[in-house]
């Protein structure tokens, strides 16, 4: 099986701490890692991780830097297309700070889309035919766009991982087949999960639906539990792997359309992967417990 992962790619700095450090407060980290981040690249090392084929759609420059997300990359089986790799910009670099005592992260990063122009790969079509499931994650919408399109098109399942409401969402939301959205993700006139799920319907998105950390998943047939996690070491890129998770059971499973048992199957499924990897640090240790 082989999906198809459109987005953001970074280069994430992990460290974990007692606690997020007061202003000109030096501290101790207890431990640090590096990887490559980003919604996209996260769910595409998750779906190579679970045994499938994954191509890494993305632009993240020719820097120095670049060979630290390219190794990650590699050593987990994700073949990417680079599409700034001539380029001597750096990635977009995030630094995360996780607490020790409860998971919880603190973000700092830049905006990598908004700061590099893109366009579309001559062989887009051809990749995305290939592929039984195209997941996107709006931060690149000169590349997610003409990807759902042609999905569409060529009768492939397309995701979207929505962790909020993007200005490119409305130009995807017509192509979209399935999308799974953080309790975060506020479309115009939603101010709660149950409202962001009814916009979703109403924008005919037949398989929707809305994550909310800890508690169930909502969807339109009830509610999917989240497994529970002792203790909660790191919930980085738990929502990343929830989506590579899920379309690594699309692409296993779903070879003619979708019905409400195979799409709560592959919630639980993927709530579950995602859940695991809440119990060690970083996003990559879960992948070797």
């Amino acid at each position: 099986m082989r999906a198809l992962f459109v987005g953001l790619c970074t280069l994430d700095v992990i460290t974990l701490v007692d606690h997020v450090p007061a202003p000109n407060e030096k501290l101790d980290a207890r431990t640090q890692t590096v990887a490559a981040g980003g919604p996209a690249a996260n769910a595409a090392a998750t779906f190579a991780h679970l045994g499938g084929e994954a191509v890494l759609l993305t632009a993240f420059g020719g820097h120095a830097l670049a060979g630290a997300i390219d190794a990650d990359l590699a050593a987990l089986g994700v073949d990417v297309v680079n599409l700034t790799a001539e380029s001597p910009e750096p990635p977009a670099v995030s630094t995360i700070l996780v607490t020790a005592a409860t998971g919880d992260r603190a973000v700092v990063s830049t905006n990598a889309a908004s700061r590099t122009s893109v366009s579309p790969p001559g062989d887009l079509s051809a990749l995305v035919a290939d592929a039984d499931v195209v997941l996107v994650d709006a931060h690149h919408p000169a590349l997610a766009v003409p990807a759902v399109r042609h999905a569409r098109a060529a009768g492939v399942p397309a995701v979207l991982d929505a962790g909020s409401w993007r200005p490119a969402t409305p130009n995807l939301l017509p192509y979209i087949d399935v999308a799974v959205c953080s309790a975060d993700f506020r479309p115009p006139g939603a101010s709660t999960p149950a409202e962001a799920l009814a916009f979703l319907c109403d924008a005919g998105v037949r398989w929707p639906a809305v994550t909310q950390g800890p508690s169930p998943i909502l969807w339109p047939g009830g509610e999917v539990p989240v497994p529970e996690v002792s203790p909660v070491v790191d919930t980085l890129g738990a929502g990343d792997v929830l989506h590579g998770a899920l379309a690594h059971y699309l692409a296993a499973h779903v070879t003619t359309r979708l019905t409400p048992p195979t799409f709560e199957a592959a919630l639980a499924f993927a709530a579950d992967i995602a859940a695991r990897s809440c119990g060690s640090f970083g996003t990559r240790a879960w992948m070797r417990a």
